[in-house]
């Protein structure tokens, strides 16, 4: 660990963190055993951040107030890929009727920076700033299979593979197999591996020097479409939606140049 490292603010960080969509409100117990804290220095924490105006709480649950999306504010208002891509997924959703989103990679999850719904067909509601495991969504391998091979070997070393459903590829060879087929064929779909019922695919967009920037997705209900359907239907129009995201990125990066 380099000896700049802030431990303190490395602990704060974690503790934003600890909420999310499944924990929007959690005791001060919780707190700690989540971010193994004692009780007393996840007190501090919480305090601090009430104090800065990041938490609330009644006495005996904590939970983040909208403040926090100040934190994630500057990264996204100074990435113009959700701004370059937004009218093209709203094409995409009125073109196929579902719904489609872009992420990018960080660390280990994917994280939205721009969805188009259709309808609520997860259980837990998908906002920009929503993180998933990489392994287990259609957008995180199309990301992951953009990665060196070190960068991929290291990643399959640290993972913990959870089995998030009967369907979910949990072990690293065969993560590894899945994600050399994406590489090859150039898109990703994922069958009911991050939740029963919900169907995924997935294409990468790339940058102006040609890497990959980020993925975009459709995802569906899987009553509505069995995965050869959606290699039928779906992979065209998102293929040549990314297509068209890319000339556009390709367009704003030489217009950048040239301001």
């Amino acid at each position: 660990m380099s000896p700049d490292h802030v431990q303190s603010l490395e602990r704060g960080l974690a503790v934003i963190r600890a909420f999310d969509a499944r924990r929007p409100e959690l005791t001060l117990s919780e707190v700690a055993k989540i971010c193994d804290l004692t009780r007393a220095a996840a007190r501090r924490f919480l305090l601090t951040l009430a104090d800065l105006g990041y938490v609330r709480t009644d006495g005996r649950l904590f939970s983040l107030t909208p403040r926090v999306l100040e934190l994630g504010y500057a990264f996204l208002s100074g990435l113009s890929l959700p701004d370059v891509a937004a009218p093209h997924l709203e094409r995409l959703v009125s073109q196929v009727h579902e719904s489609s989103s872009l992420s990018i990679l960080d660390g280990d999850d994917i994280v939205y920076v721009a969805r188009v719904p259709t309808s609520r067909i997860m259980a837990v509601s998908i906002n920009v700033g929503t993180r998933f495991p990489a392994y287990a969504t259609s957008m995180g391998r199309v990301l992951l299979a953009a990665l060196p091979p070190a960068a991929l070997d290291a990643y399959l070393q640290r993972v913990a593979l959870d089995r998030l459903t009967a369907r979910t590829v949990a072990a690293a060879d065969a993560l590894r197999a899945e994600v050399t087929r994406v590489r090859a064929q150039g898109y990703a779909i994922v069958d009911q591996e991050l939740e029963e019922g919900l169907r995924a695919i997935a294409a990468p967009i790339h940058d102006r020097a040609g890497a990959v920037a980020g993925a975009v997705n459709i995802s569906v209900h899987a009553a509505r479409a069995t995965v050869d359907a959606m290699r039928r239907r779906l992979l065209p129009p998102l293929l040549a939606a990314t297509a068209a995201i890319d000339a556009d990125l390709r367009l704003n990066g030489r217009s950048a140049a040239r301001a």
